[in-house]
């Protein structure tokens, strides 16, 4: 029977003796000579590299101070698409500056909901839950008018 090559574990179904093994959920791919586990269903627990190779590592407090990262990385996405920092006056002075600066927040608002999508990517059911929490709270915040004050001058709304 012919079985494929060490350096192509991916398609492997079958142990040494020809017999298939059972369907696995991880997908082992090679970088190098060090293979890393992908996990392609969601999974729970505190052992996971979130963003970052290593990170948080297997300690349960490193789990939990990224899961709260990966919280506020949410929220923040949600108040920069509700908030009004930069207010441009039609045929202001500052038009230019004004846009170069909403350019700006709309780049860290793009590259911040990119990273929260790679956490989610890490296929932990513990970041999942994080990441859509807090864009629902960011919202109900920042997007709704349930807890916005009538009379603050910080309003966010959009006209």
């Amino acid at each position: 029977m012919y079985t494929l090559p060490d350096w192509f574990p991916m398609l492997s179904t079958a142990n040494a003796d020809g017999v298939p093994e059972p369907y696995n959920s991880t997908v082992a791919a090679r970088l190098g000579r060090r293979r890393i586990p992908i996990n392609t269903t969601f999974y729970w627990g505190h052992k996971v590299d979130i963003l970052f190779r290593c990170w948080p590592g297997d300690s349960a407090a490193m789990y939990a101070v990224a899961l709260l990262l990966v919280f506020f990385m949410a929220v923040l996405v949600e108040w920069l698409s509700f908030t009004n920092i930069v207010k441009l006056k039609p045929g202001g002075s500052n038009d230019v500056v004004g846009g170069l600066l909403k350019t700006g927040l709309y780049g860290v608002r793009s590259g911040l909901s990119y990273l929260v999508m790679l956490a989610v990517m890490s296929f932990n059911g513990g970041v999942f839950v994080v990441a859509i929490s807090g864009h629902v709270i960011g919202f109900l915040i920042f997007g709704t008018r349930a807890l916005r004050k009538k009379s603050s001058g910080l309003d966010s709304s959009k006209p």
